[in-house]
Formats: C-alpha cells, sequence, structure tokens
C-alpha cells in the first residue's frame, strides 16, 4: 500500500512539505483545491523532491476546459520527469454554477467526455493524430503546431478521479486509471457499491484490477491522551455531519440505515448550525464511517477493513509524529492488497 500526505494550501511552505514528506518515506504528495489552485505548489514539489509521487485530491475538473487540464498536467509531467498523477472532481451543482459560474449537468456522462477530450488532445500532441473530438459537453478540433506541446518522454499523465454514486464509479472503472473513494464511506458501501461499480467500467475497458488504483483515506479518530481524542473526535463528527447533509453522500446513509439523516442535517446546514450538527452523527454510525481507536492499533483497523481492497491511501495521523510516525508508515507500506 502506498501512503501520500497531504500539502498546505500555502506557496510559501509548500517546499517545507516536500522536505518532510520525503525525508518521512511518504510515497507521495497530494494537492487539494480549496481556495488555491492546487497545480502551483506542486510544481515547487516537482523541483525540490526526487522521489515523491505528485498529485492533485483533486482540482475541480468541471472548473477547467480539457485543454487547460491536459496543458497544466503535461506541465507538470514533464518537469517532475513522470511523477505527477491529474486528480480530478466534479464538485456539486451549487459549487460548479454558483462558484465557478460554469456549467452543471449529467455529471457521470461529462466527466467521462473529460477525461476522452484530455485523451485526444495528448493523442495530438505526443502521437501526432488530427484533433478532432466533438462530444455532447466539450468540442476540440484545431491544434496548430506552435500550440502544441512536443512529445513528452515520460508519456501521458496518469488520470485518476473522484467518485462516490454508482454511475461515477462505472466512469472511473471505464475511463480512468484509478479512482479516490471519498472519506465519506463504510465498508458495506464500499464493498456492496463502489466495487461492484468499479469492475462494472472496467469491463467495458477490457481491464482488470491489477491495472487499477484505489485511493481511500478513511477517517481516522486517535489521539495520544483524552483530550487530543475527543478534539478528534469532534472534528471528525463536524467533518462527517457536514458531508452527510449533501445529497450526493445520501447513499452511504441509506445502506446504513440512516435515510432520513441527510435531510435533517441539511435543513440544519440552511440554518448555520454548523457547530450542533455534529452532535446528530450517533456513535453506531461513527464507528462503521471512521476507524476509531488507539494510536497503535489504527494500522490494524484500515487492514482489517480495507487491506484487501485499497491501493493507497493517508498517513497524515496528527496524534503521531517522528518516529511513531514513520513506524505507522512503514506498517502500512507493507500491507499487500488480496
Amino acid at each position: 500500500m502506498k501512503v501520500d500526505g497531504d500539502l498546505s494550501n500555502e506557496l510559501a511552505t509548500a517546499l517545507d512539505g516536500a522536505t518532510y514528506y520525503e525525508n518521512m518515506g511518504f510515497d507521495g504528495i497530494r494537492s487539494t483545491e480549496l481556495y488555491n489552485d492546487p497545480f502551483l505548489p506542486l510544481t515547487l514539489v516537482a523541483e525540490h523532491s526526487k522521489k515523491l509521487e505528485l498529485r492533485t485530491g483533486i482540482a475541480v475538473g468541471f472548473g477547467r476546459s480539457p485543454l487547460t487540464l491536459a496543458s497544466v498536467a503535461h506541465d507538470l509531467n514533464v518537469f517532475s520527469q513522470g511523477r505527477f498523477t491529474l486528480g480530478l472532481g466534479s464538485q456539486v451543482k451549487a459549487h460548479i454554477t454558483k462558484r465557478f459560474s460554469m456549467p452543471w449537468g449529467a455529471p457521470a456522462r461529462k466527466m467521462k467526455e473529460l477525461l476522452q477530450a484530455i485523451h485526444a488532445i495528448w493523442d495530438s500532441w505526443y502521437a501526432g493524430k488530427p484533433l478532432d473530438f466533438q462530444g455532447e459537453f466539450y468540442t476540440h478540433t484545431l491544434m496548430t503546431p506552435m500550440f502544441s506541446a512536443p512529445a513528452s518522454p515520460y508519456g501521458k499523465p496518469r488520470i485518476v478521479i473522484a467518485a462516490v454514486g454508482p454511475l461515477m464509479c462505472q466512469t472511473a472503472g471505464e475511463v480512468a486509471d484509478g479512482v479516490i473513494a471519498h472519506s465519506f464511506t463504510t465498508e458495506k458501501y464500499m464493498r456492496e457499491v463502489t466495487l461492484p461499480n468499479l469492475e462494472k467500467g472496467l469491463a467495458v475497458s477490457g481491464r482488470t484490477r491489477a491495472q487499477f488504483e484505489i485511493a481511500f483515506n478513511p477517517f481516522v479518530i486517535s489521539g495520544r491522551n483524552e483530550d487530543e481524542f475527543q478534539q478528534n473526535r469532534v472534528a471528525a463528527c463536524k467533518r462527517i455531519a457536514f458531508y452527510a447533509s449533501t445529497p450526493a453522500y445520501e447513499g452511504v446513509l441509506e445502506i446504513e440505515g440512516y435515510p432520513g439523516l441527510q435531510g435533517e442535517l441539511n435543513a440544519m446546514s440552511k440554518k448555520g448550525l454548523w457547530d450542533e450538527m455534529g452532535g446528530q452523527i450517533e456513535e453506531a454510525l461513527l464507528n462503521k464511517i471512521a476507524i476509531v481507536a488507539e494510536p497503535g492499533d489504527v494500522v490494524a483497523g484500515i487492514k482489517k477493513r480495507y487491506g484487501d481492497v485499497i491501493d493507497r491511501t493517508s498517513g497524515d495521523f496528527n496524534f503521531a509524529e517522528g518516529e511513531a510516525k514513520q513506524q505507522m508508515i512503514q506498517a502500512l507500506q507493507q500491507i499487500t492488497r488480496g
């Protein structure tokens, strides 16, 4: 199992993160799009690291054009000597239409087409194929020599997509190199919804599970003392409640027997009751979504639930540092799927 760390959103501290994660023995580093551009920090990391795999986890796909994504992914992959993976997510309708001012519709179909368009652009650059992509959402039919990137000695960057619902999971299996399963996932949902739909997509693409990567960072609640444990528990419950209030994640609640909770939490969110929402996550549900354990039992908990399923996870445990964290990272790296 590969282990990733999360890069700071600040350009000023990106180099510190690169040095720290490489020295600690992490396999990769993720840059997430919040208020920042997720690609810029990875440029610094690419220059000042030697082994770290560089990933966006995620960049908002529907907030950008296929050509924009193809260009920046090409640049980062060449500059890092083949270490870059483009991680994309759809986001939700409100953010795409109201925050990015971009069109929304049929997200699974649109994501599939987005990846196909990016590959068509790379094929025109790397293989000299005429650019003639005409789809439902994207059209790319012009690529002159002046605007064509030179063929990359490292080949195409890999593309992985975030997926929760059945259709997006099928899309990932069909056209992506891997999937980023959302942290708001339970073992039951992973095995009964995520995996079967990934397999459907893989069957369409003619690939096997061995040719596909699953990344998953479960919620982990632990602490070196009771105060730290409770702080982590409260913070996790607030984040879980935030996700649970969103219709896109309702399927996870339904499969676990909480069909009305999404509506209740959504109503509370509209009243601005963000702190109170965490109190609605009862212990039974918390233990299904999160690994709740003593620090020394966390890796065993991840292995028991997901060791035969996932290929990479997070090693950013705030309750461990120094040698203790390195030992946890090494223990995760020793887990072999299957």
